[in-house]
């Protein structure tokens, strides 16, 4: 076998979500309609134009072009294609067939190919490899969406059991004084006030662990036992101590945010290496200056680990503390509340609120790690 036959069958075997997309596009045309007995059918510019969007996709997949010039036409035309059958199955919910799944089959295989060849992207330019690393992870979290939807809409699932994102995207855009309500008493008071507090002292905590020793060898076993308390029965004793407001709520992630502070800082202070330790003896420096020195600069990654870890655990802190008791405001108590209603898509509305900003929390402790320890292995070369 020629070195150009090995290239082109290489080539074919790395393509194979175009052929299979291809397929799956005839498959549908083979078997329409794409809605059986639907009361409002996809008009035939439509289904021409979702037909020609995804069928000239993977033609596109298929051929030797630049593998950027290909990624944006997969692009372009698979959300297309993807929005207008979404479209048409408002108010034909139950009534997808299976062409319209083969359909969006072939998008979806037609977008991870295009998630390929954006991953392949080498680039020179900082500000490029930036934008490349928020639009794949955007494409892989657009389609879990759209599958969600043509899921539940194709499929006729009711609502109550599991709306689809559009419903919850509604319900959000029509709740946005309840919901900002509820992010200020949960995030803004609650989770950061035990998120700064059990942090901080739990850094304290480490640093005389380190300094004195029966502390470290009486609270590390210690720490490791609470750290597996469980937060349903510390929840009801701090609603208890301090009250309903947001107060309890700070205690609970104050606790639950203390340990895991302690011990990865406690490990991250013996990181230093013995060289380096017995360099600064030779430069005769004291407890003070080794610790402020040596021995934090190499703890950072642990501490910013801590922190990143603390970011996800205060918010689920305070949500399920406000199960327990809160005043009339609150995402624990909105959840708890809805739910007993039967209004799943606020629900939904909360816990996306609460994804998006617990997301937005670890990646803004996430950005203070890389500007502190530029200097780690990894976080070099970008």
């Amino acid at each position: 076998m020629t070195a150009m036959n090995k290239a082109r069958l290489h080539f074919w075997w790395q393509s194979w979500q175009g052929a299979l997309a291809l397929l799956l596009s005839l498959a549908a045309l083979a078997t329409l309609p794409l809605l059986a007995d639907a009361p409002e059918p996809y008009n035939p510019i439509t289904m021409f134009s979702v037909f020609l969007l995804t069928i000239a996709a993977a033609v596109c997949a298929l051929l030797p072009l630049p593998g950027m010039l290909v990624a944006i036409t997969l692009f372009v035309c698979t959300h297309l294609s993807a929005a207008m059958l979404i479209a048409g199955l408002a108010g034909n919910e139950g009534k997808a067939t299976g062409a319209l799944y083969m359909l969006v089959a072939a998008d979806w295989l037609l977008a991870w190919r295009c998630v390929s060849l954006l991953s392949s992207v080498r680039t020179r330019s900082k500000s490029l490899d930036g934008l490349l690393r928020l639009i794949i992870p955007a494409i892989f979290g657009a389609w879990i969406l759209i599958l969600w939807e043509v899921a539940t809409r194709g499929a006729g699932i009711p609502f109550i059991l599991l709306p689809p994102p559009s419903s919850i995207a509604a319900r959000i855009a029509t709740s946005l004084p309840i919901l900002w309500a509820d992010v200020q008493q949960t995030i803004f008071k609650a989770v950061l006030a035990g998120y700064i507090l059990g942090s901080g002292a739990g850094f304290l905590t480490a640093i005389l662990a380190d300094r004195f020793t029966f502390l470290r060898r009486g609270l590390m076993p210690i720490g490791n036992l609470m750290s597996a308390l469980p937060i349903i029965g510390v929840a009801p004793i701090m609603v208890m101590w301090f009250g309903f407001d947001w107060q309890s709520k700070a205690a609970v992630v104050t606790v639950m945010t203390f340990f895991p502070m302690l011990v990865n800082t406690v490990a991250g202070l013996s990181a230093a290496g013995t060289m380096e330790r017995d360099l600064m003896r030779s430069y005769a420096a004291d407890y003070r200056q080794t610790l402020l020195k040596l021995r934090l600069p190499a703890a950072m990654p642990f501490i910013f680990n801590a922190l990143k870890i603390n970011s996800t655990l205060a918010l689920i802190g305070a949500i399920v503390a406000e199960f327990f008791g809160t005043p009339i405001v609150g995402m624990g108590f909105r959840i708890s509340t809805e739910i007993g209603r039967m209004n799943v898509d606020m629900v939904w509305a909360e816990i996306a609120v609460a994804a998006l900003a617990g997301s937005v929390f670890y990646g803004v402790v996430a950005l203070g790690e890389r500007a502190t320890t530029f200097w780690h292995p990894s976080n070099r070369g970008g």
